[in-house]
């Protein structure tokens, strides 16, 4: 291979990627605007994010040309569902599926805040061929090591997770220890507050993907009921992919 060729795979291996979490479709057009390698889409940021609306779906995948991932939440709260919650949850995959989404978000928990194999197993299933990511719910386990070889053995592709703190900054260490443990067999995401600031703690850790809302406010004015405007904030996505 001549040495040209060489120095540019050496550099495109060191490149990390930035998935931005866009809630709505002015978000999700800024991530791709602002070079974002690929977008998470849901919807009510403020309540950790739940599965976005057939029309945003609908909008954000006949428009973006960057992957388009799903996160496959019927509500707020735990990552306990009923049968009837479940059901929603097989139903919205294959939505997405329908509507050409490239991966699944998504992930079930027990009353004891271990993983729900057998259910996890049914969606990773139903996602196929779509790439599957267990979201933050694995932020809830008490043993990350354990919960990262079952993780592997159902094939699931990443995990996002802070590192089981508050934010990825506090939970660095464990997410260089998952990452250590991980030795290529599923991509630890990193996520939960990351900004430009931060961001290339996550690159120099020797992880490989990190996700950001990279979120601004606008004032909704004029309302009984004035909630702030939530988006992803093209300057603040650009500043984080120069930082890595």
């Amino acid at each position: 291979m001549p040495l040209l060729k060489l120095r540019r795979h050496a550099v495109a291996g060191n490149i990390m990627k930035l998935e931005i979490c866009a809630n709505s479709y002015q978000s999700a057009i800024n991530a791709q605007e602002a070079g974002a390698h690929r977008i998470e889409l849901c919807q009510e940021l403020s309540i950790g994010g739940i599965t976005p609306s057939y029309g945003l779906l609908k909008q954000v995948t006949d428009t973006l040309s960057i992957p388009v991932f799903v996160l496959i939440r019927p509500r707020s709260g735990n990552f306990v569902y009923t049968d009837e919650e479940f059901d929603i949850m097989k139903q919205n995959i294959q939505l997405c599926k329908h509507l050409g989404c490239t991966g699944i978000v998504s992930g079930i928990l027990k009353n004891d805040n271990t993983i729900d194999i057998e259910r996890t197993k049914e969606l990773i299933e139903l996602s196929r061929p779509l790439a599957f990511t267990f979201h933050r719910a694995f932020d809830c386990v008490s043993n990350p090591s354990e919960a990262l070889e079952q993780l592997i053995d159902l094939g699931v592709d990443r995990v996002l997770t802070s590192g089981l703190e508050t934010s990825a900054e506090k939970g660095l260490n464990v997410l260089k220890q998952l990452q250590e443990q991980a030795n290529g067999r599923i991509t630890i995401l990193a996520g939960g507050g990351i900004n430009s600031d931060n961001a290339k703690l996550f690159k120099e850790a020797g992880l490989h993907e990190i996700h950001a809302s990279a979120s601004s406010t606008i004032k909704s004015d004029g309302f009984l009921f004035s909630v702030p405007i939530t988006y992803s904030d093209t300057k603040k996505i650009k500043a984080i992919l120069d930082a890595i």
